[in-house]
């Protein structure tokens, strides 16, 4: 049985009009020889008026009852779709995550796909039947329901596909595909027909919006080939896969894209005691409140005083505050949160080997007028801070300086002006 899973995100259900083009995409799927299983995600702003409800109770901290409220979202889609499906004369039956057989860990709000048993899905697949799945949910070890964090719905559509051993997972969404930057910001970011998996978590993790990174991370793990389309569109949108294309390694592109995050703040820790060792303190702090950590430098053994700085969401600053200050409080020390920032990366491969990227980086941010604090490298990402009102201007300096406009990289022969052909 050759099976498709396709995903619906938030924008393409938002009204029933937009419900209805997604059904009649999902028929022509099934006419074309596929059996179709569909992921849909909340109708857009479904999600954030639930959680506004739950701010005017007075509460927005993960726990049951938020998952309870915010798992409606998605069974609301996916009731709307069969009953559209069926409608068309499709058959359809809606799921929700416990009915698929999607188990999670019991962390609300930012729960992990532990396994999917995904019985009802294949038996209503072998029965002809559209099998549409609620996203971004599961049913944890207690029975209860337990959701996946933002973006969560991305992950369940690879993980079906991988549990299915479907074709492809086609993610889609409001955008064409996967650009080489942010299109709302840059009317000069350039569509990609292809992104390798490593690089395209890379992008995701460093703020690329159009993908979640643990669905990235899932698909590389699982061999899923993830195609990232417009729901309104037939544009040919982005192949994410572990798969070359024809060109010459000489040839080949190094940089494919610049992307930005202003969910960003900068963390200072410091403690006047240096033989006091505080690292290990403060990243259990982190990993206890889930906070995500890039940029991270600390003090060396010989010095007068323990200092260390990292980066973790901005949104996360408030759960991890207090307990960043009591670890430090008792030994002389303090924590600063610095959130007037943002992080822009450059993402490819082979960086780290090729430190004329780096020199670059900084040169044209330079140049620019752009200040920069924290840097780091790695073989796919080179990391930036500048400040937040200047991340547009960091965006549009690193997506000129790299070419990034071009369809092609710079010929062999541009490689005599000084500057190497791989972009």
């Amino acid at each position: 049985m050759d099976v498709l899973v396709q995903k619906y995100g938030g924008t393409s259900l938002q009204t029933l009009d937009r419900v209805r083009h997604a059904a009649l995409r999902i028929a022509e799927a099934r006419r074309s020889g596929s059996s179709v299983a569909v992921v849909v995600s909340a109708r857009g702003g479904r999600t954030d008026e639930l959680l506004r409800l739950a701010a005017d109770i007075g509460t927005t901290s993960p726990s049951r009852e938020l998952d309870q409220l915010l798992a409606v979202g998605e069974q609301e889609s996916a009731a709307l779709m069969a009953l559209t499906l069926n409608g068309l004369g499709v058959p359809a039956i809606s799921l929700t995550g416990h009915q698929a057989g999607i188990e999670t860990t019991d962390r609300h709000g930012d729960a992990l796909i532990s396994r999917i048993g995904a019985g009802r899905v294949l038996e209503a697949l072998e029965g002809g039947k559209v099998a549409v799945v609620t996203g971004f949910q599961g049913v944890g070890q207690t029975g209860d329901t337990a959701t996946l964090g933002r973006g969560g719905s991305d992950t369940s559509a690879v993980a079906l596909a991988a549990r299915l051993r479907a074709s492809a997972c086609e993610i889609h969404t409001d955008v064409d595909g996967v650009f080489s930057a942010d299109p709302r910001i840059l009317p000069a970011a350039r569509c990609l027909p292809w992104v390798h998996p490593g690089v395209m978590a890379e992008m995701a993790f460093a703020g690329a919006k159009v993908l979640h990174t643990r669905c990235i991370e899932l698909a590389a793990m699982e061999g899923v080939e993830v195609r990232v389309r417009n729901a309104s569109t037939q544009a040919p949108g982005t192949i994410v896969a572990d798969r070359q294309d024809d060109r010459s390694l000489e040839t080949r592109r190094v940089v494919v894209a610049v992307t930005h995050d202003t969910d960003v703040a900068r963390v200072l820790v410091h403690c006047r005691d240096s033989r006091r060792d505080l690292a290990p303190d403060v990243f259990e702090v982190l990993a206890a409140q889930g906070a995500v950590v890039d940029l991270v430098a600390r003090s060396g053994p010989h010095e007068t005083e323990f200092r260390m700085g990292f980066t973790i969401r901005r949104s996360q600053t408030d759960s991890v505050r207090a307990a960043l200050h009591a670890v430090t409080v008792s030994y002389g020390g303090g924590v600063h949160f610095d959130e007037n920032v943002g992080k822009v990366s450059v993402v490819g491969m082979g960086l780290l080997s090729r430190p004329e990227y780096t020199a670059r980086l900084m040169a044209a941010l330079a140049a620019a007028g752009i200040p920069t604090s924290w840097i780091s490298t790695s073989q796919m990402r080179l990391s930036v801070i500048v400040p937040q009102e200047r991340t547009v201007d960091a965006v549009e300096a690193l997506h000129r300086e790299f070419h990034l406009d071009r369809d092609m990289p710079m010929d062999a022969a541009s490689a005599t002006s000084g500057r190497s052909a791989t972009v």
